[in-house]
């Protein structure tokens, strides 16, 4: 092949000599890769936000000397990470539930109950609002491959249909052609690679937070459900994050 005829070739050439398919799937994955790339910023960039506020709440919290400074340290700041909204509601739901009893059916049962049902509701909001947006990056790992390969068989097809019209079967005929239809796989891989890794990150990161959240959210019923006083001294060291659960006396 001659250096005119190298020239023609490449990914322009081939996105030119495409049909309504071929550039349909492309225009599919690159749809899919911006897609990937913002749900994987925003989250990320999300992620790194609460993580700090969490820390800040969390010195906060247990080094508070009663539940009324965590109480007016939230109604002052708000509540933007998911320990503050947890120890929030489970507050809000203590103080409900000493004003007014069970009036209805889901304020049914002592005020342990009651915080314990508010405590696990925001717990699954929580982890759907960690967990939103994932199912787009598993579904672009897992179909873009596919959609590129799609785009290189259907180019290899219309290139050797092409090449047999022209009669011209040489290996030097037919490596361009086929060559530039593989490029559909190649971007196939690409956008589904940072998917994949994107989501290995997001859901580890969230199976972390989730998990001590979950063992803190022990803690603030303890402390508000059977009404244990919040004192300096029941906190645990400061480089202890665990959070993990006292043990039963």
């Amino acid at each position: 092949m001659n250096v005119n005829a190298e020239s023609t070739l490449g990914f322009g050439h081939f996105i030119a000599q495409s049909d309504a398919v071929g550039k349909t799937l492309l225009v599919v994955l690159v749809a899919m890769s911006v897609l990937s790339w913002i749900i994987i910023v925003i989250k990320g960039l999300t992620l790194a936000v609460r993580r700090k506020r969490s820390s800040a709440f969390l010195d906060f919290f247990w080094n508070a000397t009663s539940l009324d400074a965590v109480a007016h340290e939230i109604a002052t700041h708000g509540a933007h990470d998911p320990f503050s909204h947890l120890t929030s509601h489970a507050m809000q739901a203590q103080t409900h539930h000493a004003r007014y009893g069970a009036a209805k059916l889901e304020e049914a049962g002592s005020a342990s109950d009651f915080v314990t049902r508010t405590i696990k509701k925001v717990l699954d909001e929580e982890t759907t609002r960690l967990e939103n947006g994932l199912a787009v990056l598993a579904t672009v790992g897992a179909t873009a491959p596919f959609v590129g390969l799609f785009g290189t068989v259907w180019g290899v097809y219309h290139a050797l249909v092409a090449i047999g019209m022209s009669g011209a079967g040489t290996l030097d005929k037919v490596a361009g052609p086929v060559g530039e239809a593989l490029i559909m796989t190649g971007l196939g891989l690409a956008v589904a690679i940072p998917a994949v890794v994107g989501y290995n990150w997001l859901t580890r990161s969230n199976r972390v937070v989730l998990s001590r959240l979950d063992a803190f959210a022990y803690e603030v019923h303890t402390f508000v459900a059977m009404g244990q006083p919040l004192a300096a001294a029941d906190a645990p060291p400061a480089n202890v994050r665990a959070l993990a659960p006292r043990p039963a006396a």
